[in-house]
């Protein structure tokens, strides 16, 4: 008997847009109830948060975090999308920023042209070492989740010394490479810090957003994020498709390094990339949207404004800003409870929900199904 059920894309996005924006409403009733415990007042709290991070002397901060986070968000959401987990983002973050850096120090080329080549070597840099972990995970069999972390440190420790020792500025004490020679920088809008660095980003974001609609290969990196055997059997090469998306996500985590070196303070200083925790922030905004494009997008610049906001909300009501952090953490708790909750309702026969599985994905490994023994009867009408 044939049995008709809906478009497979359609529940799943339905089910995570009404839990995305259920946990965020539950975050900020969480927030709520520790403003109140501490004294503040909650509307209040959260106008700062508004006024701060949108208001015009909070926009410009704004987008200059944005920027950071909404391309860091892109790159981790490329192979989240098919179920990968790159967490080396920091480390190819700053690979991107260092090679940006000895490009425009020490490259003899126009201006524009050192610009042009910085950005593309940030670009190579950041790829090269993301596929790096993806070959440990082809080759030698080492997970993607280890090998991605582990191959950050030694990352960030070899930038930390090329900023100490040899590029390091003579004559200062802070663990900084030299300024870039003037006019290797990327053109502000005005007086603010927003760059062109903003244009580059959206323009990855637009072109993520399009690869994953109305092509190919965005077709194949959904359908083994959903289900990789179901993808292996179709004929996607597993392997290839992590190196391929290993190396777009470091690309783009270096291409943000590089756009953070060639804005203000034009040099590469250790630690300044990474202190921020931008590299989380867009993790936590790439799993709240479950890697959709857009999605993605929109929570990475929710986060940013209320990282900004946080810093607003801090000077006017004396609310420590961590409790920003706060409330990113409890909206992933909450949605990651709910996600669980639904997908375990809709299993249930009889349930109201439609039965539709949980996306495969490294951190949920495929679940074993019974195979017919000896002592199974199959019947049928």
């Amino acid at each position: 008997m044939a049995v008709e059920t809906p478009s497979a894309p359609s529940v799943p996005r339905r089910l995570l847009g009404s839990s995305a924006l259920h946990s965020v409403l539950a975050a900020v009733a969480v927030g709520a109830l520790f403003l109140l415990g501490t004294g503040a007042e909650p509307v209040g709290a959260y106008g700062s948060v508004v006024t701060g991070a949108l208001g015009p002397d909070g926009i410009g901060p704004t987008l200059t975090t944005g920027t950071s986070v909404l391309g860091l968000a892109v790159a981790l959401a490329v192979p989240l999308r098919a179920g990968l987990l790159n967490l080396g983002g920091d480390g190819q973050l700053v690979l991107g920023g260092i090679a940006a850096a000895a490009t425009g120090l020490y490259v003899p080329l126009p201006a524009p042209l050192a610009v042009a080549a910085a950005l593309l070597a940030g670009t190579a840099a950041g790829a090269a070492y993301a596929a790096l972990a993806a070959v440990c995970q082809n080759r030698f069999g080492v997970p993607l989740l280890v090998s991605s972390l582990l191959l950050g440190y030694p990352a960030m420790s070899f930038a930390s010394y090329l900023a100490r020792f040899p590029m390091k500025e003579d004559g200062s004490s802070l663990p900084q490479t030299r300024r870039l020679p003037d006019g290797v920088a990327l053109p502000a809008f005005g007086d603010s810090t927003v760059t062109v660095g903003l244009l580059l980003v959206l323009v990855a974001a637009g072109l993520f957003v399009f690869a994953d609609a109305r092509t190919g290969a965005g077709y194949e990196i959904r359908m083994t994020g959903l289900n990789p055997r179901f993808a292996a059997y179709a004929g996607v090469d597993r392997p290839r498709l992590t190196l391929r998306l290993m190396a777009l996500s470091g690309g783009m985590a270096g291409l943000v390094g590089a756009i953070g070196v060639l804005s203000f303070p034009y040099r590469f200083i250790d630690g300044a990339l990474t202190g921020a925790g931008h590299t989380w922030t867009a993790l936590t905004a790439a799993l709240l949207a479950s890697a959709a494009p857009l999605g993605t997008a929109l929570a990475a610049l929710f986060f940013a404004a209320l990282d900004v906001g946080g810093l607003a909300m801090e000077r006017t009501t004396e609310v420590p800003r961590e409790l920003t952090q706060v409330l990113q953490a409890v909206v992933i708790v909450f949605l990651a409870a709910r996600l669980r909750f639904t997908w375990r309702r809709a299993r249930r026969p009889g349930g109201t929900a439609e039965s539709h599985e949980a996306p495969e994905t490294d951190l949920a490994p495929a679940r074993e199904h019974p195979r017919p023994t000896d002592r199974t009867k199959v019947t049928s009408r």
